[in-house]
Parts: C-alpha cells; sequence; structure tokens
C-alpha cells in the first residue's frame, strides 16, 4: 500500500484557502456514485504489459467502497480501458511510442481486457468502457449520461493509476460540476512519489482526499444528520 504523504505546507495553505481541509462533511447516497478506474487483468496480473503491484493491494478497500455505496442507495461504475484503435485515432500519443503489447491486451476478447476477479462487480453495477485516460474528457465514454440520468452529483474515484486515468478522470469530472472525493487509499500508481503528487493536485484544487473508512463515514454522518 502507499505511504500517503501530502506536505504540511500545502494542508496548511488548504485549510486557510476554505477554512478546513476537506470541502464536504457527508455524503447523500443516493446522488453519489463510486467510479473504479482501470482495475483490468492488464493493469493487475503478475507480468501484463502494464501491472501496478500495488492495485492489487487495494482491492479490499475498493470493494468495502462499492458495498457501502450500494448500502447507502448509491451507484457503483466500473469503468474499463479500451485501447483498440486507438493508435490511429489518438495519435499524438502512440506515435513513438506504440506499446503493442498494451494495445493487444486492452482489445475486448484479451484477457487483459476483463476486470480482476477479486473485485466485487455486482449485477447492479454498471460497467463502462472508455478510449481515453480520463472516463469523462468529451467522447470518450457514456459516463456522464449515466450519472446525470441516475441524479448522481458526486462521484468517489478510486482505481489506477493514480496519476493517469484516476487524476484524468477526477480533474475532468470536477469540471463537469461533479462533487469529488479521491480515495487516497483505493487509488494505485506505480511509486509513492507519483501518487502522492496526484493527492496533493487534487486536494488543492479538485476535490477532497480521503481515506476508504473516512469515505464510509460520510455516509454516516449523511445519516446521522438525517435522523437528528
Amino acid at each position: 500500500m502507499h505511504k500517503i504523504s501530502i506536505a504540511e505546507s500545502v494542508i496548511t495553505q488548504v485549510k486557510a484557502q476554505r477554512g478546513k481541509l476537506n470541502r464536504y462533511d457527508n455524503l447523500t447516497g443516493p446522488k453519489t456514485a463510486l467510479v473504479v478506474i482501470d482495475l483490468q487483468n492488464a493493469f493487475m496480473l503478475p507480468g501484463m504489459p502494464v501491472e501496478v503491484p500495488t492495485a492489487r493491494e487495494i482491492v479490499p478497500n475498493v470493494n468495502k467502497l462499492a458495498a457501502a455505496t450500494r448500502d447507502a442507495g448509491g451507484k457503483v461504475f466500473w469503468v474499463k480501458m479500451k485501447l483498440e484503435g486507438q493508435s490511429k485515432a489518438w495519435p499524438v500519443f502512440f506515435d513513438g511510442d506504440p506499446r503493442r503489447a498494451t494495445l493487444s491486451e486492452l482489445t475486448p476478447g484479451s484477457r487483459g481486457f476483463e476486470l480482476y476477479a477479486d473485485l466485487d462487480v455486482r449485477p447492479e453495477d454498471t460497467i463502462v468502457v472508455k478510449n481515453r485516460f480520463s472516463a469523462f474528457i468529451q467522447g470518450a465514454s457514456d459516463i456522464d449520461g449515466h450519472l446525470r440520468g441516475a441524479g448522481i452529483d458526486t462521484v468517489i474515484i478510486v482505481g489506477t493509476l493514480t496519476n493517469v486515468c484516476c487524476e484524468s478522470s477526477a480533474r475532468d469530472a470536477m469540471m463537469l460540476n461533479y462533487r469529488l472525493v479521491f480515495a487516497s487509499d483505493a487509488n494505485a500508481a506505480l511509486s509513492d512519489a507519483e501518487h502522492n503528487a496526484t493527492l496533493t493536485s487534487i486536494i488543492r484544487v479538485f476535490g477532497d482526499v480521503a481515506t476508504t473508512d473516512e469515505v464510509i463515514a460520510l455516509f454516516s454522518a449523511r445519516e446521522s444528520e438525517r435522523a437528528a
């Protein structure tokens, strides 16, 4: 698991700007979605072309968040990366960096394209396929339509890689006016440095950063508030 480290100077500055560290004191279950980014075999299994070892370690937290979101009346979205055909559609990235093995594994029908077996995917969940790092950038997927159709205004981002697809999706989600919570111990990168750089960027500008247990407590806080 990543060693979480956000500089005290950053925390102090954020608190000074907004009066507290995180924006949101509670989460309304039916308006909240857990968005799980790219926990496919291509990123999860040993020896795969884009293996992220720490991604296997976050699976229990991802499953806990999925269960808590469902229990609160929210939705769970499993987002899968598809690179089939993208070397021509997206040449600015692939020119000079073809990544043939990655392209092959992130093609529907391949073992790498499938979700990791230990994930607790339920029939009531939604699977979304994207073709860019961000699930929310125009034309990458239909997740925005799904979320708005379900009345969702808050997204919890988890998955891999923290600093690539997860951060890209988180930034764009906020820019589309979703409330953003980024789970610090349910995202995975290739190093602590890359992981923590994203957490710093997110908490400074784009949304809240919280542990799995802290996110789950936000659902409970809402219920306690309603009961009072």
